[in-house]
């Protein structure tokens, strides 16, 4: 299974050159059960990264296109009259899939972002007071131009706080633009086959194994301080919700489980206690309007908390 890890991860790298770290944070946001959002300018590959993953798992998959003319119904379903039954039927939505990659989700107000709210975090649909389970696995993969873009509107705390952690996508340097026109001009003569890597059951187990990925007391006290520290260095703005220190010990179990341990150390919590918390503490930031730099923060908190 590990052999397909690997390959999954070769796959969507070569498909996105320079996209090595948040190609290992997207299968750390598969294997932890989590939601993922990718952030960036319009057009450093966050689509083709999410899409890639979704051609390498034999499951379900559907793309929303996020617009301000959205409407909840578009997402998650709707109930039609059928004449002929004397009945309503129940049309499902692009939610019910494996992977729902929701693009440019800032492109549309946040009335619509939170018809995601129950999905994401029950993995159910309830439309007109029925009930529906989600098929595992389920991932939302959401994608978002950056903050102030032209269009956008900012993702609410609770939308952003079902996400298990964030990515954020740059523009490669000079030399992979140029290794990346160079395969763009091969692909246009020779496009290339995307042929399914895992099973979604692989996925499930896979999922399964992450969960068993031992934690120890000394590392969970090491997580709930290192949590309660960053809602000291906020002062006034709200402190971070209990979600916030169970994904990022679901994380740190994934990124244990990626690096062959079974057991979960400390410096895997430090290596995803960026993506986890970024995007938390950055939005009480842009709605209060303090000029703190989450990454500074989470990094000075790391670097003066005792480890065990």
């Amino acid at each position: 299974m590990r052999e397909k890890l690997d390959l999954l991860y070769q796959r969507m790298t070569a498909t996105v050159l320079g996209a090595d770290e948040p190609a290992r944070l997207l299968l750390v946001a598969l294997l932890s059960n989590g939601h993922v959002l990718i952030q960036g300018a319009p057009g450093v590959g966050k689509t083709t990264l999410a899409q890639t993953l979704a051609g390498c798992i034999d499951g379900t998959f559907s793309r929303v296109q996020f617009t301000p003319d959205l409407l909840p119904a578009d997402i998650l379903g709707y109930s039609m009259y059928r004449q002929e039954s004397g009945g309503f039927q129940f049309i499902p939505g692009p939610v019910f899939r494996n992977i729902v990659l929701a693009d440019e989700i800032n492109r549309t107000s946040p009335r619509i972002q939170s018809a995601l709210l129950e999905c994401m975090n029950e993995h159910q649909v309830t439309v007109d007071g029925v009930t529906r389970k989600l098929e595992a696995p389920f991932l939302v993969v959401a994608t978002q131009n950056n903050l102030y873009s032209s269009g956008t509107f900012p993702l609410p705390e609770p939308q952003l706080d079902r996400f298990l952690l964030s990515i954020d996508m740059k523009m490669p340097d000079v030399e992979t633009q140029a290794t990346l026109l160079q395969l763009h001009a091969l692909r246009a003569q020779n496009p290339p086959l995307i042929e399914p890597i895992l099973h979604s059951d692989d996925v499930r187990t896979m999922q399964g194994e992450v969960s068993q990925v031992h934690v120890s007391d000394r590392v969970c006290h090491y997580i709930a301080n290192f949590c309660e520290e960053l809602r000291k260095q906020e002062k006034d703005r709200s402190g971070l919700s209990a979600r916030a220190s169970i994904a990022l010990m679901r994380a740190a179990q994934a990124m244990a489980y990626l690096s062959g341990s079974a057991v979960v150390y400390p410096d895997h919590v430090k290596a995803v206690a960026r993506p986890v918390m970024s995007h938390r503490i950055h939005s009480k930031d842009m709605l209060r309007n303090h000029a703190v730099d989450s990454e500074q923060l989470i990094s000075g908190v790391l670097e003066h908390l005792p480890v065990p």
